[in-house]
């Protein structure tokens, strides 16, 4: 049996359309349920709903075998595991975005940035060697720039209608966002026979669709 960590939504229906191209009796995914563990009637598949943030987790330690999550998740968490495949669905951007004059003060001096993405910034602004303060948020990170908080935001974009309401743009992108395949680095060893064959059927599902 492959446990499968996924987040419960969107992203697990998607999963299920992938899944049953793929073989797997992967229905139980659309079904309406407050259940958190899910068996395909076969018993080949386990999948167990989490929090998209831990996705990661789950399958670092083994507890799932493989497990699909937004690239932006990945980076952040840093979790030793193999990505796997780019699944090429829930697109979007990683950006630096602010008022329009914001632009100028990029890479100049002491920058503040607003964002939930904090591990993922700090890896990005060291690596440019640039002085800057992260300041976490968890919700409405648009309203950081407005209010003062901050210079700019770090944060995902996907229409951008949420920014261009508040008078806010796009200054940078930054990192391309979408769901992938992550899998246990045992499992990926112990499970070969199962996770492999698994992959490259969903690999040629992807390069179709």
């Amino acid at each position: 049996m492959l446990n499968v960590a996924l987040a419960k939504g969107r992203l697990a229906e998607s999963c299920a359309d992938i899944f049953i191209k793929c073989g797997i009796r992967a229905e139980i995914l659309k079904e309406e349920t407050r259940k958190l563990v899910l068996e395909t009637p076969d018993g080949k598949f386990k999948f167990f709903f989490v929090k998209p943030s831990d996705v990661p987790t789950y399958v670092e330690y083994g507890i799932a075998d493989i497990g699909v999550v937004g690239k932006d998740t990945l980076l952040e968490a840093g979790a030793d595991l193999y990505e796997m495949l780019d699944l090429g669905f829930e697109k979007c951007k990683l950006c630096v975005a602010g008022f329009p004059d914001a632009k100028e003060k990029l890479g100049e001096g002491h920058l503040r940035v607003a964002t939930k993405y904090v591990n993922t910034a700090k890896k990005l602004y060291f690596s440019r060697g640039e002085d800057v303060e992260i300041i976490k948020l968890n919700g409405s990170i648009e309203l950081a720039p407005l209010t003062g908080l901050s210079d700019v935001i770090f944060d995902i974009v996907q229409s951008g209608g949420t920014l261009r309401a508040n008078g806010l743009e796009v200054l940078e992108e930054v990192f391309d966002i979408s769901a992938r395949l992550i899998a246990n680095k045992v499992s990926l060893k112990t499970k070969a026979a199962e996770i492999l064959p698994l992959i490259g059927q969903m690999r040629e599902y992807v390069g179709k669709s």
